[in-house]
């Protein structure tokens, strides 16, 4: 079963779309505050695609990134009591309840830290709204922490050219369900704690 070879090739044909920049900034704003899908697998084939582009496209990312952020944050700040029911339905409230208590504990450095991580963003940006976060000192967080991120990658991929193309493609499929795995155990040691 190659879905995430299938997968990998169509991200790779849409990074070569002549509107592929436009994609990859409505992917990344959505990403921070609703989408589910990360940015990174769309970024990274395109920096491949077109490596003279590659620090254009992490700019792009990292811009509607944090864009996108502040709309969750705005999301928070303005309409947690709509969302609510909404993250409940969905199974996000404990989630979201684990996050006010990050903040907590560490303040505006959680947005860093799930900003670079794999956690998803979204939900610290809705979090950062809901509990009226500092809205200068989170842009400022984010497009530092989005940045690191984003630009890794694009460095990443223009670092390893058409070598990495090949070893991603060949291995895509172990790297896709390994993901997979480590998010599902990441999810139940989560739930657990």
């Amino acid at each position: 079963m190659r879905i995430f070879t299938r997968l990998y090739d169509l991200a790779l044909k849409w990074s070569k779309h002549r509107h592929a920049s436009g994609y990859l900034a409505g992917m990344s704003f959505a990403e921070s505050s609703f989408f589910p899908v990360p940015v990174d697998v769309m970024l990274a084939p395109m920096s491949l695609a077109k490596p003279d582009k590659a620090w254009h496209f992490a700019f792009i990312a990292t811009l509607f990134s944090v864009l996108g952020g502040v709309a969750g944050y705005l999301i928070g700040y303005f309409a947690m009591d709509l969302i609510e029911p909404w993250l409940h339905t969905l199974g996000y409230w404990d989630a979201y309840q684990k996050a006010v208590a990050s903040f907590a504990e560490w303040g505006i450095w959680i947005v860093l830290l799930a900003g670079v991580s794999p956690i998803p963003y979204k939900i610290f940006t809705i979090t950062a709204g809901a509990l009226s976060m500092a809205l200068l000192p989170f842009i400022l967080i984010s497009f530092f922490a989005r940045g690191i991120r984003f630009y890794a990658v694009s460095g990443l991929m223009l670092w390893g050219g058409e070598l990495m193309e090949t070893k991603i493609r060949k291995y895509m499929d172990i790297i896709g369900w390994s993901v997979v795995v480590l998010a599902a155990t990441a999810y139940l040691i989560y739930k657990l704690i």
